[in-house]
């Protein structure tokens, strides 16, 4: 019942914008921190962005400038706003949320960036 579901994946040319969405079932959702990571081929999952149930941003180094991590709470999800896509950004992106001794994981979306 409490399955994070990830959209808004696809493919992008460098230097497109895609933004993801996802959503989590719950009363609590306002609760959780909510976190966004991808694994690229041949690589290990890496956090990309978080977020607070205040507010506050993380964003790993790679994707500063560029990605937005944002919340929705009366919608229970969401968002990474990417912009200024590179070739290197594409991998499976997956949703997390944590809260306490859980953690919920999504399917993961793929997003490719190629010209």
């Amino acid at each position: 019942q409490i399955q994070p579901v990830e959209s808004g994946g696809g493919a992008v040319q460098p230097g497109g914008s895609l933004r993801l969405s996802c959503t989590m079932s719950g009363n609590i959702f306002s609760r959780y921190l909510m976190a966004w990571y991808r694994q690229a081929p041949g690589k290990q999952r890496e956090l990309v962005a978080d977020i607070t149930p205040s507010g506050s941003t993380n964003y790993a180094d790679s994707v500063k400038g560029r990605f937005a991590i944002s919340r929705d709470n009366r919608k229970n999800t969401v968002y990474l706003q990417m912009n200024s896509l590179k070739p290197e950004d594409t991998a499976i992106y997956y949703c997390n949320g944590r809260l306490k001794l859980y953690t919920y994981w999504g399917q993961g979306t793929q997003v490719t960036v190629s010209s």
